[in-house]
């Protein structure tokens, strides 16, 4: 699947420690976005602090109502005000995925608005392989040659086809980094709330939020269980020298 990828250089930059990206490179139908997401950031003693970050998307059969209905293009326009304040590319690499994951395409500041719209109608709709999306990710991450750690910001409605090599995914990627912010619309999401607290890991490198109705989540809300737990994993992720 080809999309509209395309590198991007670095777009300006702000003085001090603040944003990755100067205010005046953020577009006005995100600048509440990435002020919301500063603040979430502050609230966490995380201002200035860089990241590379990416979007995970669940292209399920039972999302079919969550894309309709707006949720997933509101959620990529969320990924993207977090990223102006963590990465200076403005660009979010997102992965769809069902019964397999998808090649990976940029949403840009400079193409978001109906980025999902234009997007997944070519995607086929599936079952639900987390595995397959996480390896993407982190085959994406070390492709790229960053160095700032990764933020996923993992979406999905249900369980995995294969709950073991979830598993083992997450453990395995525990000694990257990489850290895991799973969004589960719908339903409890009883399987998430297992990896969240996965033992056998080198440090914890997942969080959890529940958007059981994500069009009544805040902007707020979501930017805070996001970024409730990446301080944590920073400091354990460093005393592990995993991060530097």
């Amino acid at each position: 699947m080809s999309l509209f990828r395309k590198s991007t250089a670095p777009l300006p930059a702000p003085t001090g420690e603040g944003a990755a990206i100067a205010p005046d490179a953020v577009p006005a139908g995100l600048v509440s976005l990435t002020k919301a997401a500063a603040v979430s950031l502050d609230k966490q003693g995380l201002t200035g602090q860089r990241a590379a970050v990416y979007l995970v998307l669940d292209h399920s059969g039972s999302m079919h109502g969550f894309y309709q209905a707006g949720a997933v293009q509101r959620l990529a326009e969320q990924a993207l005000g977090l990223s102006a304040n963590l990465d200076d590319d403005g660009t979010v690499p997102v992965i769809y995925f069902g019964s397999r994951a998808e090649e990976a395409f940029d949403v840009r500041l400079d193409n978001y608005q109906g980025v999902i719209d234009r997007t997944h109608p070519a995607v086929p709709w599936g079952y639900t392989d987390y595995a397959a999306a996480m390896r993407a990710v982190i085959s994406e991450y070390q492709r790229s040659g960053a160095t700032d750690p990764a933020f996923v910001i993992f979406q999905t409605d249900g369980e995995p086809d294969d709950r073991a090599a979830a598993e083992q995914v997450l453990r395995e990627a525990s000694k990257l980094p990489i850290f895991w912010a799973f969004v589960g619309f719908g339903p409890r999401p009883r399987f998430l709330e297992k990896l969240d607290d996965l033992r056998g890991r080198a440090v914890d490198n997942a969080s959890l939020f529940h958007a059981a109705a994500p069009e009544r989540v805040s902007d707020t809300e979501l930017y805070d269980g996001l970024t409730a737990e990446y301080a944590g994993w920073l400091a354990a992720s460093s005393a592990a020298g995993i991060t530097r």
